[in-house]
């Protein structure tokens, strides 16, 4: 249940980033790589979003540690990219700040329950 909410929220999250990355080029003097970077990172980590939810999902479904440690480890790169987007982009706005908060929470939940269903699948 925990990686349909997180599907959806990333679903919302990318669209709303996204929304504001093309504010904040509009709006403000937004160094033109910095912006290729953001934008780079974006879809980067939203290819990464889908495939650990599959891996996630599958996992999930037929109680297979291999699908769940690769999703775990994918968990820890879209949290990392999270922390990215939340702390350390060219410009953070406080809609950045409510956007990835509850994203970082999201992948933080999600990798405490895989490493759970793992050490129940293992024994």
């Amino acid at each position: 249940m925990l990686l349909c909410l997180s599907g959806t929220y990333y679903a919302l999250y990318f669209l709303a980033t996204l929304l504001l990355l093309v504010y904040k080029s509009q709006v403000f003097t937004y160094p033109h790589s910095y912006l290729v970077l953001d934008l780079t990172l974006l879809f980067l980590m939203g290819i990464l979003e889908a495939i650990r939810l599959y891996f996630g999902a599958t996992g999930n479904l037929m109680e297979a540690e291999v699908p769940l440690a690769a999703s775990l480890v994918l968990t820890m790169g879209g949290a990392l990219l999270s922390a990215y987007f939340l702390l350390w982009q060219t410009l953070v706005l406080r809609a950045d700040t409510a956007l990835g908060a509850p994203l970082l929470v999201l992948h933080s939940l999600e990798a405490i329950l895989e490493v759970v269903a793992i050490a129940a699948f293992l024994s």
